[in-house]
């Protein structure tokens, strides 16, 4: 039958001293039947960006859910929600009391999918290579408090952070941090294409036509040696042009599941269905859109004009006309559901209102109407993602104050232009690399933020991110986090649009559906079973 399964996550808690790994396992499904996974995530290689899947570089959802199957970590999320666990390592914790020396005991025995043994020299290698490419992605910027790594022997390693960070087993649970082989990987340079060598749970073979890869096939790693417990023997990923063409294979049975990027129009279709062989499981979501601004770029470099931007747009007609009760007005650039949330936005402008608007324009002697263009990806977060452009564009014409233009570009297009600072406006998704504060304003507002904004504040990089670090309890961080959310909400380097659930649909013969995605939209594909149909 078809039927809507809500999953909640565990409740959150505090960062632990030390943790303790959960223990090894190499179970799973000896069928050779692949279970086939659809996802409308493209993944392409460029002149602009030739290393796509190269831990050192890869820093979007959808190539960071293909390292996730293949190169192993310290520390991995949990299966929900929760503390980080360890995974290649036996046990990790700070080892001083301010929480600036971390430590790490690797497991015995592991290796590398090609047999070669995994030591704490590799370990060393992958961190301090990720930091020395510093590639244009900005995904280095996620181990910037390491000042040095240390090796103790073949399983010991030490963590030397610049300041304290009780955010760090975090990161250390993030594909920028995994495991590589040298032998494999030039320390100087990027590994162009779309191979990727790890220790993780599956091995990766790729189909590629042109540029891009058609389709994933993940393989159970006979040498994985971690506190997964793998439930199948191999996924194949394939890519679809759109939502709509991934449904219509999911309905014929050509794929098992479908995630990234359902259409709001087929998951309502799919919850009110009353019959037939899909599941589809509505879990919570940490995905956020937004609104950035090139803060030097003449049409808004007044703060006045991007004020007046926030002050016009109406968020709860945006989430109503386009995603309904699949998503949720935001007021501020960290989710309502994680700790130290503030309505920062909602605070400082309230309800819509034009006349304000006005106000704050005529104040800094701006002269209406401004002639501004918004940019949006056409592909990468959906075809909705023009619908939700064309409301933004309506909503500020409206108003009288604004010229508002769209413009879509394809992702492989867009993503250059906006790390080279070509466009002034641009709407960005976000998907959390780890379910805390920090990770939704530190990407954004810290020294080599990932956005390569030219906005700075200066009591923001030095003060407010470091004292929030500092905390290990994260409600004790929450004064110095809305601090941070209160500068953003009156500077508007950014504007918060909403909130999004995330779903995934499964044909009924496929266990653990449930389980497929965890809060921070990390894949989890070892997750996945086949069972009886019916």
């Amino acid at each position: 039958m078809n039927r809507k399964t809500l999953v909640l996550p565990a409740v959150v808690g505090l960062l632990a001293p030390v943790l303790a790994a959960c223990g090894g396992s190499d179970s799973g499904s000896s069928s050779g039947d692949a279970i086939v996974v659809g996802t409308t995530d493209r993944f392409t290689a460029s002149k602009d960006a030739p290393a796509p899947f190269d831990p050192a570089y890869a820093y979007d959802v959808g190539t960071w859910n293909v390292l996730r199957q293949t190169v192993q970590t310290l520390m991995i999320q949990p299966r929900g929600d929760g503390e980080p666990e360890p995974e290649a390592a036996e046990k990790c914790g700070f080892s001083d009391s301010g929480n600036e020396r971390y430590s790490c005991t690797l497991r015995e025995g592991l290796k590398f999918s090609n047999g070669d043994a995994v030591t704490a020299k590799d370990v060393k290698f992958s961190i301090d290579r990720a930091r020395a490419i510093k590639a244009d992605s900005g995904v280095f910027a996620l181990l910037s408090t390491i000042d040095t790594v240390e090796t103790q022997g073949d399983r010991e390693v030490i963590f030397h952070l610049k300041s304290a960070d009780a955010t760090f087993p975090f990161k250390l649970s993030t594909p920028v941090a995994g495991i590589v082989n040298p032998k494999d990987y030039d320390k100087g340079k990027l590994r162009d294409g779309f191979s990727v060598d790890g220790s993780g749970p599956y091995t990766l073979e790729s189909e590629v036509k042109g540029d891009a890869v058609v389709k994933a096939v993940f393989s159970k790693n006979p040498n994985y040696k971690g506190q997964l417990k793998v439930k199948n023997s191999k996924v194949e990923m394939r890519s679809f042009a759109d939502a709509d063409a991934m449904g219509t294979a999911l309905e014929k049975g050509d794929i098992d599941l479908m995630t990234r990027s359902m259409t709001p129009t087929q998951i309502t279709k799919l919850s009110n269905a009353a019959g037939g062989n899909v599941n589809l499981n509505e879990m919570p979501g940490l995905e956020i859109r937004y609104l950035a601004f090139n803060t030097n770029a003449p049409s808004v470099k007044n703060r006045a004009v991007r004020q007046a931007m926030a002050q016009v747009i109406d968020r709860g007609e945006l989430v109503a006309k386009v995603y309904g009760t699949q998503a949720e007005p935001l007021y501020s650039m960290v989710p309502a559901t994680i700790t130290g949330h503030s309505n920062a936005f909602f605070n400082k402008y309230g309800d819509p209102s034009v006349s304000r608007a006005r106000t704050a324009l005529n104040k800094a002697g701006i002269t209406s109407p401004v002639k501004v263009t918004l940019h949006y990806t056409t592909d990468h977060y959906g075809s909705i993602t023009k619908q939700e452009f064309e409301i933004l564009k309506k909503q500020l014409n409206a108003s009288g104050l604004f010229d508002v233009s769209i413009q879509g570009t394809a992702w492989d297009k867009f993503v250059p232009a906006e790390r080279a600072n070509d466009y002034d406006v641009w709407g960005m998704g976000w998907f959390p690399d780890f379910p805390d504060a920090d990770n939704y304003l530190a990407p954004f507002l810290d020294k080599d933020n990932f956005l390569k904004s030219p906005y700075s504040n200066s009591n923001i990089i030095n003060n407010l991110i470091p004292e929030s670090r500092r905390e290990a309890d994260r409600l004790s961080a929450s004064k110095s986090l809305t601090q941070i959310q209160d500068i953003v909400a009156d500077d508007v380097p950014l504007i918060p649009l909403w909130q999004g659930k995330q779903y995934i649909a499964a044909r009924d013969d496929i266990t653990g559906s449930e389980w497929a995605l965890n809060s921070s939209s990390t894949l989890q594909l070892w997750e996945l079973g086949r069972g009886v149909s019916g």
